[in-house]
Formats: C-alpha cells, sequence, structure tokens
C-alpha cells in the first residue's frame, strides 16, 4: 500500500501532527496533485479551530495549493488537463454548477463552495485530490512556493482592485501592509494608480516606498487617516487588507465622492459607518471574496509579467505546527508557505 503524509489536527486547535493517508485513485472528475508548496492562510484557523460547519477531525487544512498533476480521474483529460501539469488551487475548490450564483456564473459564490481544508482534504501534505473546476495553470515564470500564496492572498487582492472603480491614475490606497497588503500595494501600481499604502507607525514608510507606493500615511499619526487622503484628492477606492474595523472606519470619510471601499480583511468586528457619510457624496462599502480559478491564472499571468512576488518564509512540512503558530502570532513576513521538496 502506498502512503503520502498529511500535518492534521486532530482536535479543534489542536497540535499538528504527521499522520500516514494511503494514496488512492481520483474519482471521475478530479484530479491528484502532487503538492509542492502550500501557503499558510489565516483564513486557515476558521478551520482548525472548526470554528465552520462541516468541519471534520482528523482535519488536514491549506487553500494555497501549487504542484503538480500526479493522476487524472475520468473525464479530465478531455478537459485539456495532462499529468505533469503544473496546478495552483486557492480558497476557490471547486463549485456546484447548479444553484442561482452558478447559473448566472458567478462560481465564486457558490452556495456549496469547496474550499480546500473544508470540502476536503487541503494541502498540508504531500498530495490532495481536488475537483478538475479548481485548477489553475502556473506560469513557468513563477515558483511553487510563489504560485501558491498568489492563489488566495494574490487573487483577493488583484481582483479586489480591478474589479472596483478606479481608473489608471487615479488614487487608490491600500490599508494594511502585512500578507495581503504587501500584494496590493504591488498591483495597485503596476496597474497605473497612484497609490496610497496606510499602516501603522512611520517606520514602515520606506518599507511601502520599496513596494512603489507614491504616497505613505502612518494611522498612528496626529493627522487622521481620512484627512490625510482629503489631502491628496480623496480615493477613488480603498482596499482594506487588514482585519481591523476601527482601522477601516477610519479610511470612509477620505473617499472622494463616488469613492468605494473594498473590504478583504475579514473580521467578525461591525464596521461604524453611518448611512450619511455613504449618502452625501455617493459612496459604496462592498465585502469582495477571493476569485475562480481562472481569476487565479489571471493574477499569476500579471505578477509573472510585472514581477510581483509574494514576500514569503519556507517551512518544511514537517514543521507545519511552527509555521502555522508564526503565521497566527502576526510574526510571519509576510507568508509562511509548507514545502514537501
Amino acid at each position: 500500500m502506498s502512503t503520502y503524509r498529511v500535518a492534521q489536527v486532530t482536535t479543534p486547535n489542536g497540535t499538528f501532527e504527521l499522520a500516514e493517508r494511503e494514496i488512492r485513485p481520483p474519482g471521475p472528475g478530479q484530479v491528484r496533485i502532487a503538492v509542492e508548496a502550500c501557503g499558510i492562510c489565516h483564513s486557515d484557523a476558521l478551520f482548525v479551530g472548526g470554528a465552520l460547519p462541516g468541519v471534520t477531525f482528523p482535519e488536514v487544512p491549506g487553500h494555497e495549493i501549487a504542484g503538480r498533476i500526479e493522476e487524472l480521474g475520468e473525464g479530465t483529460r478531455e478537459r485539456g488537463w495532462s499529468v505533469g501539469d503544473r496546478v495552483a488551487v486557492g480558497w476557490f475548490g471547486g463549485a456546484c454548477g447548479h444553484c442561482p450564483s452558478c447559473r448566472r456564473g458567478d462560481f465564486i459564490v457558490c452556495a456549496a463552495l469547496k474550499v480546500p481544508g473544508w470540502a476536503y482534504e487541503g494541502g498540508f501534505g504531500e498530495r490532495t485530490t481536488v475537483p478538475v473546476d479548481a485548477l489553475a495553470r502556473i506560469p513557468e515564470a513563477l515558483s511553487a512556493a510563489d504560485a501558491g500564496p498568489l492563489a488566495c492572498a494574490g487573487v483577493t487582492t488583484y481582483n479586489g482592485l480591478r474589479r472596483g472603480p478606479a481608473e489608471p491614475g487615479d488614487l487608490v490606497a491600500v490599508l494594511g501592509l502585512g500578507g495581503l497588503g504587501h500584494l496590493g500595494v504591488q498591483y495597485a501600481v503596476a496597474m497605473g494608480f497612484e497609490t496610497v499604502a496606510i499602516a501603522r507607525g512611520a517606520e514602515k514608510a520606506d518599507f511601502a516606498k520599496r513596494l512603489g507606493a507614491h504616497h505613505y500615511v502612518d494611522s498612528t499619526a496626529a493627522t487622521p487617516v481620512a484627512e490625510a487622503l482629503g489631502s491628496l484628492g480623496g480615493a477613488k477606492a480603498v482596499l482594506a487588507t487588514a482585519g481591523n474595523s476601527e482601522a477601516i472606519t477610519a479610511t470612509v470619510d477620505g473617499l472622494a465622492p463616488r469613492g468605494e471601499l473594498t473590504v478583504i480583511g475579514a473580521t467578525p468586528e461591525p464596521l461604524g459607518i453611518s448611512p450619511v457619510q455613504l449618502i452625501m457624496s455617493g459612496r459604496v462599502v462592498r465585502g469582495h471574496p477571493s476569485g475562480t480559478a481562472q481569476d487565479i491564472e489571471d493574477t499569476m499571468a500579471f505578477s509573472a509579467l510585472h514581477g510581483i512576488r509574494p514576500m514569503t518564509e519556507t517551512v518544511p512540512l514537517e514543521r507545519a505546527g511552527e509555521a502555522y503558530d508564526r503565521m497566527l502570532s502576526g510574526a510571519a513576513r509576510f507568508r509562511m508557505v509548507l514545502t514537501t521538496g
């Protein structure tokens, strides 16, 4: 019997341990991936902690997967895939295909979205089996350790910006310079926006400029964030990557008329926004999910073209618990990535 290793937790918020799983052939419409790298996302805490309905234990998280197709299930070769193809899988791990959202082509908000680590075994392991519609092709210019985080953090920030109202030359602010924000600033600059980075502390200004930001706003300074944005003419869009409701709220009055606040930093705390703040200037607030497999391909192609890469720390699978704790503590700079090689 052939086996592979996974890093799993057996109880909510339990300690990661290595376990052996039997290698099984993929079913119809599925492919088995030999995982080369898997990023660790803050959302993995929802699965490790058993905070979402339907999460079962032992739990193998991981939805920033990059590797190669190892075996094809029935009906997948006809979809254009071959053994050895380099592929990535992100938060979008497949859709049901028949709910109202899917029938409208809006697969990322599928009522039965198949997220790796939730709907099926995730990428914290040497192999995983996924639905064929979850696959995105990795450009040769990207390493597996780069492609994994781009399948979640990358596509979320890239899509959040390109689906927004800003056009080249417009002022766009990115709130946060962490695992999402450091990518958001790079994408905003490459898209031709006059880019403002917002973060805590004057010491981050140099880092923001190295990422390409044209302006830096210290959210702890005496001048309020909204006032600082207003002095620059007001932001056509704010991409809020920081999971801090108070910080997100502080940007609203810095939006230009018809400006849009796009929230991708997850937090359970409510936003303190009044209807008057929105109505008088025609402002918009929206939440933005990740992106489909095609969106991931678009993100990776754009990243390869513009030399955009996530900043990562790679750790072998055996140290999954250590890497997860580093991510959870906020000490990661900026994406932790598990490798199997």
